[in-house]
């Protein structure tokens, strides 16, 4: 199936919460609300509609390391860390299985993740696409285009969070 990438919206007032129990905000079933399939079942048919509203879920896919190497900080990279926040992360790899990463954005840092978020224009997302090899054999431009719809998701929902003054708790797993 694949690490995934989830993240769930949460209330100011909820901030400590988050903090305290990020697994709180979260779905314990994410990818069924995802793909609209019916929670915990072993067996389901996905109707691949996410079933949470967009401004409370974002379903990033497998696109969130991609995202995180073109938000990455450096050379070439954005000029600070606060999109790159937003992806950062990988699962700790164990056995036969892995842990997720979990990480709280508070609602005070979601206007500086969409500001950098909306800098990300068509030049860089080209020099990236150049450097870039997929891990899922896609071409080039299939990998450009997949980066783009789940990049263009992430504005939209963090746009959604910095308006309404929300929070966000994401899992990568």
């Amino acid at each position: 199936m694949g690490i995934r990438y989830y993240a769930y919206a949460f209330d100011a007032e909820l901030a400590q919460q988050a903090i305290n129990d990020p697994h709180s905000i979260l779905s314990s079933d994410p990818l069924a609300d995802a793909w609209g399939l019916e929670p915990h079942a072993r067996s389901s048919v996905a109707v691949f509609e996410q079933v949470p509203p967009r401004c409370d879920m974002l379903y990033l896919d497998k696109a969130w390391s991609a995202l995180q190497a073109l938000t990455r900080p450096g050379p070439g990279g954005l000029a600070s860390e606060s999109a790159y926040r937003m992806f950062e992360g990988n699962v700790t790899m164990h056995g036969l299985g892995w842990e997720p990463w979990v990480r709280v954005i508070l609602p005070e840092e979601v206007p500086g993740i969409r500001d950098q978020l909306r800098e990300v224009d068509e030049k860089r997302i080209d020099d990236w696409a150049r450097a870039w090899r997929s891990p899922h054999g896609a071409t080039d431009e299939e990998e450009r285009r997949y980066v783009l719809h789940y990049l263009e998701r992430a504005r939209e929902f963090v746009e959604s969070l910095a308006a309404e003054g929300r929070g966000m708790v994401y899992l990568i797993g």
